[in-house]
């Protein structure tokens, strides 16, 4: 049987995934065909209300991926159709796993231009709020940017770094990257701000909260700044770091090597998401 893993959370998480049908890296079947109607209207649901806010809210580059990969609020999409367009657009493809997976195996997928998408999806209830992240939030969130060849260099560089970070100990301070940029990411674009991350666009509140609430810090994206800080799991974010393009996102990581950050910062307490340093690139200043 497989290990499970723990749940991003500081609380006692049962995780749903069924983890005993697992292959060695943690990939199982999608068996679309077990989808009910019932899943089918959650995704339509879920997709026609997050659809609705992209244009105002997200970065342009995702409705462009979900129009690219052929996915629609028809229902949940099968994973080998998708592949055939993502494939062909970076060379990516999707693979199903249970739900969260060991770090070594998520780096190893991502190393390999493979993202895991969780196969199960919320029930009605759990349409607002999710402790765990199911089918809609790993596909509507994070695969329409892998249509987009600069992200898509971006998540595989993040995942040969997220193998080093393993050999130093140092997984926590790189998650915050990725915590910062791939889950809860802004960009600059000519229409203003908008959201990249998919734990914004996965979340109907969080999505208008991230670009209109006066309440958090907006600050330039800086990668030394980001792996000092910590974030919250539990609420909105404080603090948001800012891109001015997926370029700027990718050279940033690309090749770096994160050692000295790692020897650096280890053992030193994290700077809280409410704080403001006087280095900081202001871009709104909250009133957290």
């Amino acid at each position: 049987m497989a290990e499970i893993p723990s749940a991003p959370t500081r609380g006692t998480l049962s995780l749903r995934g069924a983890y005993g049908q697992t292959r060695a890296d943690y990939t199982v079947e999608q068996r679309w065909d077990e989808y009910g109607a019932g899943h089918h209207e959650v995704w339509r649901t879920l997709f026609a209300r997050q659809s609705a806010l992209l244009a105002r809210y997200g970065a342009p580059e995702v409705a462009a991926g979900l129009e690219h990969l052929g996915v629609g609020a028809q229902h949940i999409p099968r994973f080998e159709d998708v592949n055939a367009r993502l494939s062909a657009a970076t060379g990516w493809q999707i693979v199903a796993v249970p739900g969260l997976i060991p770090e070594e195996q998520f780096f190893s997928h991502l190393a390999a231009c493979r993202f895991p998408v969780s196969v199960w999806i919320r029930e009605p209830h759990e349409l607002d709020y999710l402790a765990e992240p199911d089918l809609f939030h790993d596909f509507f969130g994070h695969v329409p940017l892998l249509a987009h060849p600069v992200f898509a260099r971006f998540m595989q560089a993040y995942g040969q770094a997220g193998q080093k970070a393993r050999l130093h100990g140092a997984v926590s301070l790189l998650a915050r990257l990725y915590w910062y940029s791939v889950e809860f990411g802004l960009i600059r674009t000519a229409g203003g701000l908008k959201a990249y991350g998919a734990g914004i666009l996965s979340s109907k509140g969080e999505t208008v909260y991230a670009i209109e609430s006066p309440e958090p810090h907006r600050v330039g994206f800086d990668i030394s700044r980001i792996i000092r800080t910590d974030y919250r799991i539990d609420g909105y974010q404080r603090l948001y770091f800012v891109i001015d393009s997926f370029e700027q996102l990718f050279q940033a990581s690309y090749g770096t090597d994160f050692a000295p950050l790692y020897e650096l910062f280890a053992g030193q307490a994290a700077i809280s998401p409410e704080t403001l340093l006087p280095e900081d690139q202001l871009i709104t200043r909250g009133n957290v």
